[in-house]
């Protein structure tokens, strides 16, 4: 069987015009999707090479700081705390003996016979240090003593005549007269037996007084007469002693830590070239400073030892008190014209300069008395070797 289609033209062309404008309208609409969708993956590839870069920096930034962390020096920090501190104040002086008594010439002097003692002899009151000789005085001496016998012999013949004179007054041979001048004859002997006693009580006083002798007990500190020398008042001290051996030093201090002391504070003393120690107080305070050097003496009392010499240069540690604070070896503080100051480290491991204020010096270290609570980290050492806001590697100091 055969068929025939037959097609008309006209639905033909209407057809083939609908798909045509269908075409058309659809062609835009695609565009734009394919638009959006090459954006969302420019946008897309832009985010992700965005975070590849930002992870790449973040890594970069986090190995730098730890390489910079690494690169950072290792300070040796310490928190010192807050510690009762016993107050220490060094000075240094001169030893002196504490009561000194210079021995002269009492008397007219002459020369020296014997020298009996030497430096460094102990001495008893009333000892000989040094004898005169006296030969003129002692015969002077002698003729004062005869002098009172003549005197006395006339004193006694003055008595006797006035014995007589009143046996005969009564029988009329003797004026009351005579009797008045025999007694004043037998008053003036018995005065010139008086006078002749004083002159040898004066002589012996003198020739007495021509040896030299020791005031005191004491150590004899010099020795300035030797025999065949002659000496008078003139002649300055021949001896000086130190009375009972006692000694002292005269510690300069300043007026600030003089106003610290009194009288009864114990000291530690250390004589030049020695490392002994002696125990000793204060025990007198110079009333007045010094205008140049603005210092004060403190005198700090000593017994006796060989080793404390006279002149000698010596070390004092007076103890003035005790405090509360922190407290840092002299390392961790520095100075500068603005004041003393030390590197506290903060929470970033950076150091930041902190202003203190210095109290009492002991052999441990140096009393902050202001700027420091003693909880911080304070650089202990290399303090002058580093910049305010400089990053370190805080290494803690061993206790």
């Amino acid at each position: 069987m055969n068929y025939e289609t037959t097609v008309r033209a006209d639905h033909g062309s209407a057809l083939d015009v609908d798909n045509a404008d269908f075409a058309e309208g659809e062609a835009p609409s695609r565009t734009k999707r394919n638009v959006l969708i090459v954006v969302g993956i420019i946008i897309a590839l832009a985010v992700a090479i965005g975070l590849w870069f930002f992870n790449q920096n973040g890594e970069a930034g986090t190995a730098a700081m730890a390489d910079r962390e690494e690169q950072a020096p290792a300070i040796t920090v310490v928190s010192p705390g807050a510690s009762t501190i016993e107050g220490t104040i060094t000075a240094t002086g001169t030893l002196a003996a504490r009561r000194e008594l210079p021995v002269g010439i009492a008397g007219e002097g002459g020369r020296v016979v014997s020298v009996p003692v030497d430096a460094g002899d102990w001495v008893s009151a009333g000892q000989v240090l040094a004898v005169i000789d006296r030969s003129v005085q002692t015969q002077q001496a002698a003729s004062a003593a005869a002098n009172i016998e003549v005197a006395r012999a006339d004193a006694q013949l003055a008595q006797s005549n006035l014995d007589r004179a009143l046996q005969l007054v009564e029988r009329g041979f003797i004026s009351k007269a005579d009797i008045d001048r025999l007694t004043a004859t037998r008053d003036a002997a018995a005065a010139r037996v008086k006078v002749a006693q004083a002159q040898l009580s004066e002589l012996r006083a003198r020739n007495a007084r021509l040896n030299v002798v020791a005031p005191a007990s004491g150590l004899v500190l010099e020795r300035n007469v030797e025999p065949g020398q002659v000496v008078s008042a003139g002649s300055g001290p021949l001896f000086r002693i130190a009375r009972g051996g006692e000694m002292e030093l005269m510690a300069e201090v300043s007026e600030n830590e003089l106003a610290q002391l009194s009288p009864g504070v114990p000291a530690t003393i250390v004589p030049a070239g020695t490392d002994k120690e002696f125990t000793g107080q204060i025990w007198q305070l110079s009333p007045t400073i010094n205008a140049q050097s603005r210092q004060g003496t403190a005198r700090i009392a000593l017994p006796y030892a060989p080793e404390l010499r006279p002149g000698g240069f010596a070390s004092a540690r007076i103890n003035s008190g005790t405090i509360v604070a922190p407290m840092l070896p002299e390392s961790a503080i520095m100075s500068d014209e603005e004041g003393s100051f030390v590197f506290v480290v903060d929470g970033e491991n950076k150091v930041q300069r902190r202003a203190v204020k210095t109290g009492i010096v002991t052999l441990n270290g140096i009393a902050i008395t202001e700027g420091l609570t003693g909880d911080e980290q304070v650089v202990l050492q290399a303090g002058g070797f580093l910049t305010e806001g400089e990053t370190i590697s805080p290494v803690k100091a061993e206790e």
